[in-house]
């Protein structure tokens, strides 16, 4: 079995530990302290659960929220600057075996955009990741584009990733649920459905009338891939403006395997992204490693494009 790349595998510095504990309130003490010790370990533990799996490299990603969750713009900057040189330093010491996303301050697009580049051409990071809203604005905002030219001029893509639903979506859609069912507004639902909001407002947006910038969501897709055919048909009826979604996202959106591994929704994402645009990721350490390649393994799909989906496509699309 080939080897496999993993693109939504995350990691802390010590500067954004204070960021991350918020939001694992509703976690177990016990599950928080494995989640952290995971999170911060780069050597024996990670390195030996990749290799059981046959993960030959993983891609790190800060665990949100990162500092999407700072008030003051200069210190997310510094921050963000500070967890990227960390990463690198990972990376510099098992170049073999780790690559990474930028972690940006979208609190200064400009900023994040320069240090978007630096991210890339200094310490060959593969592309950046997003964490959900931005300081409350939907990143389609025109305010946040330049950090997309510029990921568009570098040619690598922008991971989005989930995070909590806005306060007033928790208000009016969870709040009677969310004390006896809290990973309803994590991955059983809520994450799901902002994140795809996410993607949807960035097809409407115009932006890629503008910009080829590269995309990438996880959870094979945020169930976008099995709704596209009723959004593209909704949008064309008397009265919208015309756009083109499905073939729009098709063009611009990569989808990984990250913490869903099914054989009915991946085989629907085949039919409908087609192989090529289809990543292996895990979502470690927030879900094991080991079911993941041992279900890819058993898909019922050819040896090749299990080979596309377990490197090959990233490989591409990251020029690794």
């Amino acid at each position: 079995m080939v080897r496999k790349i993993a693109l939504e595998e995350h990691f802390l510095s010590p500067g954004l530990v204070d960021y991350w504990r918020p939001t694992m309130t509703e976690v177990a003490p016990q599950v928080v302290d494995t989640l952290y010790r995971r999170l911060t370990d780069f050597a024996d533990e990670r390195l030996g659960i990749m290799d059981k799996a046959g993960i030959e490299k993983a891609v790190l990603s800060v665990s949100g929220p990162g500092v999407q969750a700072e008030r003051d713009a200069a210190l997310a900057t510094k921050r963000a600057a500070e967890a990227n040189d960390f990463l690198a330093g990972v990376i510099a010491r098992q170049p073999k075996r780790y690559a990474g996303f930028a972690h940006v301050a979208l609190q200064d697009a400009t900023g994040a955009a320069r240090e978007l580049e630096r991210c890339v051409r200094e310490l060959g990071f593969k592309g950046a990741m997003i964490h959900g809203l931005a300081e409350g604005h939907f990143i389609d905002d025109k305010r946040y584009w330049p950090i997309f030219a510029r990921a568009e001029a570098l040619d690598v893509p922008i991971y989005l990733h989930p995070s909590m639903p806005h306060p007033g979506v928790i208000d009016a859609y969870y709040k009677e649920y969310a004390k006896d069912f809290p990973i309803l507004l994590r991955a059983a639902w809520g994450y799901t459905v902002e994140t795809a909001t996410l993607a949807i407002r960035l097809v409407l947006s115009g932006l890629f009338e503008q910009h080829r910038t590269k995309f990438i969501l996880g959870h094979l897709g945020e169930g976008l891939p099995f709704l596209l055919w009723r959004i593209n048909s909704g949008l064309a009826r008397p009265g919208q403006k015309p756009v083109q979604f499905r073939d729009i996202f098709s063009a611009h959106f990569s989808i990984t395997t990250s913490g869903f591994f099914s054989d009915p929704a991946l085989l629907l994402c085949v039919q409908e992204m087609g192989i090529d645009r289809i990543l292996f990721a895990v979502d470690y350490p927030f879900e094991a490693n080991a079911p993941g390649p041992a279900w890819l393994a058993r898909v019922p799909l050819c040896d090749e494009d299990k080979a596309k989906i377990a490197s090959g496509n990233a490989k591409r699309l990251l020029r690794m």
